[in-house]
């Protein structure tokens, strides 16, 4: 697993200015996460609005994050998911041609294929490509789950297949896949349960609230990779208010609202049919966030 691309992860937002993708803001907010210890940065999954933005935009944002990251440690883990199994391979191999160093793909959505059409749209993805490939399992969005089974057979099958994102909730889920795959990497898709899927045999996280904190997520991870599992749980707790405020509102509206509060973004833009958060709800999130230090804010 030491070629392959675990740690900690941010989903990146995808910052709008008058309607467009402020690709000069963009680029700021990575180059925070590197200066903050992240491992790889996520841009065009969920939580950067890919499912409203153009291809050309989607294409636009992997290009901005390699820029930015070339010359660094940190990897690029591109978005390149799509329901129809051709759009995804074109987005896969857009990413691989302008540098991206793995991509990760959703479970496709809407269609609602068997376990045998899940198998063969992600070995066709996989296939199309020489890079690394995450698997994204989310059901709470796709209404499918990737079963067991299905994992296993692409990870045993498909060389570049590598990992997978748990988005489930399901610890046991976790479980489940570390015991009869102990090689496969499993990454964290809530960040309210990073810290146990450390703790269970996981490989890192993908995470909203490092957008915010991408040093605490960065320690938390480290931590627990380094078996030091008292500090990474003492990072959990702290983190606890924070990650509870951020899914108050469905991802990713409380963590551009959070950016925006804090001032790491200049405008408070959603694509529709994504809108900003109640003002009760804003409230909320400017309350929690004064809790914590936030690297790069006066």
């Amino acid at each position: 697993m030491s070629k392959t691309i675990i740690g900690a992860m941010t989903a990146l937002i995808t910052p709008f200015k008058n309607g467009k993708v402020d690709h000069e803001q963009f680029a700021k907010l990575i180059k925070r996460q590197i200066d903050n210890g992240i491992d790889a940065v996520v841009p065009v999954g969920t939580t950067g609005e890919s499912a409203t933005l153009s291809h050309d935009e989607h294409k636009e944002c992997i290009e901005t994050a390699v820029s930015v990251c070339k010359g660094t440690d940190v990897k690029v883990v591109a978005g390149a998911g799509s329901n129809s199994t051709h759009e995804a391979i074109d987005l896969a191999q857009f990413a691989q041609k302008a540098g991206a160093d793995a991509i990760l793909s959703v479970c496709p959505y809407y269609n609602k294929p068997t376990q045998e059409g899940i198998y063969q749209h992600y070995k066709a993805i996989a296939e199309s490509v020489e890079i690394p490939v995450m698997l994204y399992n989310v059901p709470g969005r796709t209404v499918l789950d990737i079963a067991p089974d299905t994992v296993f057979r692409l990870f045993d099958e498909v060389s570049n297949i590598y990992a997978i994102k748990e988005a489930t909730g399901s610890m046991e889920r976790t479980l489940h896949l570390k015991a009869k795959r102990p090689n496969l990497a499993v990454i964290s898709g809530d960040d309210a349960i990073n810290y146990p899927i450390m703790s269970t045999g996981g490989n890192g996280c993908i995470s909203v609230t490092s957008n915010l904190l991408p040093n605490l997520i960065a320690d938390l991870i480290h931590s627990a990779q380094n078996g030091d599992y008292a500090t990474s749980k003492t990072i959990s707790d702290q983190l606890y208010d924070i990650n509870k405020v951020l899914f108050i509102e469905s991802n990713p509206i409380p963590i551009k609202a959070a950016m925006y509060i804090a001032g790491l973004i200049e405008n408070l833009e959603y694509r529709l049919p994504l809108t900003p958060p109640t003002a009760e709800h804003m409230r909320q999130i400017e309350t929690v966030i004064k809790q914590y230090e936030i690297p790069g804010v006066n």
